[in-house]
């Protein structure tokens, strides 16, 4: 044993070591895409607002009754694209204020995760403040937590977080001593944005005595199913976190959805469509609209639609009915009230699911003036539809 543990300390690459060094070092030999990273919402989850104090975008100017705290309460804010939640400091944890801002609607909403939603509610206090997000957040957010210590590298998603530990690479630069994610086999690759982009528990919870929601010990380059067990669910069944058929009922779950794809069987990579370190697109795609999906799906090629854009999707090019998301990815999994993200299965759902298990379909969430039958019946009038995908 002692031999076969020297022979693996000898093979196995520096990142293993897990010496971290933080983004800011990176800067020195990747300047252009530490520079776009910088800009994106993955280098600004949390935002330190004695660096920054106009990141908050909550309406303090007048009392509300769904706020129970001061502006001066915040440490850091969380998030600004369709939601914005607050966290405040407690000795040396971290806790999520109890009211968010809905950035779309201006509108203050509460914040508390109920029973009988998240499968780590059982194992804490009813109490906003002792909920920490240490185990129930910082994982996610932070580059190397640290469970006993609770301290971290850097917050937010910095390079080391999907390229692994750089200590080794900074001091003597190698393609053998850094995690590449596009040199990694298709599950591995993906598995580097899963680990937060899914709803799970880890195998061997709990740990340090408390309950995690995130991949602890996980590191780029390994399998996460070594780490973390994707939130179980039963066929036909409504759940906190799946529609009956398996979709994402709640945000947080793309990966959870990807795993099921046709896409993610075929070898497709989460960087094929997305480049984390910033593009001048909606979620960071590599290219915008249609043309991101027609790279694989072009008119007549193997994988794509017989005969023209309108054919395909039965609505006059450049409409909104006629763009690939609108079908293939509708907004079904809420984040905040009123608020949903994209299905990443990519299934068309039949305005017949609706009918029968409920699961909202993008027929009806665009023509909201129109009933589910109505739906239906157009659909049969299209000749190249299979009457029995319908059903």
């Amino acid at each position: 044993m002692r031999v076969l543990l020297l022979g693996w300390l000898l093979i196995a690459p520096a990142w293993a070591q897990r010496d971290y060094a933080g983004s800011e070092k990176c800067r020195t030999c990747h300047a252009s895409i530490y520079d776009r990273w910088k800009k994106t919402r993955m280098a600004n989850i949390l935002v330190d607002i004695k660096r920054s104090p106009d990141a908050i975008l909550g309406d303090f100017s007048k009392p509300n009754p769904v706020v129970n705290f001061r502006k001066e309460d915040i440490v850091f804010t969380y998030g600004s694209k369709w939601k914005q939640r607050y966290f405040t400091k407690i000795g040396d944890d971290y806790f999520v204020l109890g009211a968010q801002w809905d950035v779309r609607a201006g509108v203050w909403r509460p914040y508390h995760v109920r029973a009988g939603t998240d499968w780590w509610v059982p194992h804490y206090p009813p109490e906003q403040m002792k909920r920490p997000t240490g185990p129930l957040c910082d994982g996610c957010h932070s580059v190397n937590y640290n469970v006993k210590t609770k301290t971290v590298t850097e917050w937010n998603v910095g390079c080391e977080k999907c390229h692994g530990a750089g200590g080794a690479h900074v001091r003597a630069p190698s393609k053998s001593n850094i995690v590449n994610p596009a040199r990694l086999d298709y599950v591995r690759a993906n598995d580097v944005c899963i680990q937060c982009h899914s709803q799970g528990r880890p195998l061997n919870n709990p740990i340090e005595g408390k309950y995690f929601d995130w991949p602890v010990g996980f590191e780029p380059g390994e399998r996460l199913s070594d780490h973390w067990a994707l939130e179980e669910h039963k066929l036909g069944e409504t759940s906190f976190t799946h529609f009956p058929d398996g979709s994402a009922h709640k945000n947080r779950m793309q990966g959870n959805d990807f795993v099921t794809s046709v896409m993610h069987n075929k070898g497709v990579k989460c960087f094929t469509c997305h480049d984390v370190h910033g593009t001048e697109f909606n979620a960071d795609t590599v290219r915008p609209g249609n043309a991101l999906c027609r790279q694989c799906h072009g008119l007549e090629s193997p994988n794509g639609p017989r005969g023209s854009l309108e054919a395909h999707t039965h609505h006059k090019a450049g409409s909104a009915g006629s763009e690939c998301k609108a079908c293939h990815m509708p907004e079904i999994a809420q984040t905040a009230q009123g608020v949903y993200v994209r299905s990443h299965t990519f299934r068309f759902l039949s305005p017949a699911m609706t009918v029968q298990y409920k699961i909202p379909n993008p027929c009806i969430l665009c023509h909201k003036d129109k009933s589910n039958e109505w739906a239906l019946n157009e659909m049969k009038k299209w000749p190249e539809v299979s009457p029995w995908r319908l059903e």
